[in-house]
């Protein structure tokens, strides 16, 4: 009997055009886990207000980054299967499926029950854990385990950001660059609104969190909140790389409103452009492959906005997407 082991991700439409992007929209915006209200305020907010307003904005902004091969979250992520079944070698059978749209995890499973795996080994693709990703993954795959009844022993890597091969591997992609040229370092992290890290810290057990320095050190207990291990992964890349104290910031994006994870990326771009700074290198280790959030956002409108506000050049250092060292590292973690 094989080792199957199923690769997840968050998904991406169909296509860019705005009918695709409508249906991957309403699929991700009513899990009970990304919005997390009541479920008929849910429906109206998604299908009544969110969907119509931002189908056709969002689909210009996926056009922008589609290819000839689709979507990069999708190419770059069957590029990784495929090396990391290399590099795994024939014991091993190994699956990708997204949380929303297509290949779904329900055919990723099928594909390994079909291949003959005795066993699956589930590894969501969120270096840091939490709730609206990791879990809302992990569920799907028992819902769809059970769906299927597929009887197989089942293990799980959570969160992967203390990895040594994840940090390697990034700081490598990092060394591409001249790092003596830059004036700041952005470590740029997707946000949340504060409402899942207080979940979060409720679901742990830790009575009282106040989103502060409690996230400066690593303890058994804040593993799985979200912004600590945010912090977490920085220090680590940051000694890595030998970055002085003081020339780097962690901060997150992509916010909804201001009730999300703070300090926000774009307002320190803002803020470093006014102050006289020309050259800054970002990094989005909450991301291992390229996406919207990281070419676009960081890559694009980042260095737009550092430009207007006096800043020269922003450049962003690229994902792991589906590098061989990468593989490896994935690799080593699923033999351990």
């Amino acid at each position: 009997m094989k080792k199957g082991i199923l690769l997840l991700n968050l998904g991406t439409p169909d296509s860019p055009e705005p009918p695709d992007v409508a249906t991957y929209l309403r699929e991700f915006l009513m899990d009970e886990r990304v919005i997390d209200v009541n479920p008929v305020w849910r429906y109206i907010l998604v299908n009544w207000i969110i969907v119509p307003s931002r189908s056709k904005s969002s689909s210009a902004l996926y056009k922008k980054i589609w290819t000839k091969r689709g979507s990069p979250l999708l190419f770059h992520g069957r590029d990784l299967r495929d090396n990391l079944a290399s590099v795994l070698g024939e014991e091993y059978i190994v699956a990708l499926g997204m949380r929303y749209r297509n290949p779904s995890v329900r055919e990723a499973l099928i594909r390994l029950r079909d291949q003959g795996a005795g066993s699956i080994h589930v590894l969501p693709l969120y270096p840091q854990y939490a709730s609206s990703s990791t879990q809302s993954s992990l569920e799907e795959t028992e819902r769809c385990l059970h769906e299927l009844n597929l009887k197989v022993p089942v293990s799980r890597t959570t969160y992967f950001f203390n990895d040594p091969g994840f940090i390697q591997c990034f700081a490598h992609n990092a060394g591409k660059f001249d790092l003596t040229t830059y004036d700041h370092f952005l470590f740029s992290y997707h946000g949340l609104p504060e409402r899942h890290i207080y979940q979060s810290a409720r679901e742990l057990g830790i009575s009282s969190c106040s989103i502060g320095t409690c996230c400066d050190q690593l303890t058994p207990d804040n593993e799985r909140c979200y912004r600590a291990a945010a912090f977490a992964t920085t220090r680590m890349l940051v000694k890595e790389l030998g970055i002085p104290e003081g020339k780097y910031t962690t901060a997150f994006q992509s916010r909804l409103n201001n009730k999300w994870l703070k300090p926000f990326s774009d307002h320190m771009i803002r803020e470093w452009g006014k102050a006289g700074k020309k050259r800054i290198l970002a990094f989005s280790p909450s991301f291992v492959a390229d996406c919207l959030e990281t070419t676009y956002e960081v890559g694009t409108e980042y260095l737009e906005i550092f430009r207007e506000h006096g800043g020269e050049q922003l450049d962003l250092v690229p994902s792991l997407n589906a590098d061989l060292s990468w593989a490896e590292a994935l690799a080593a973690m699923i033999r351990k």
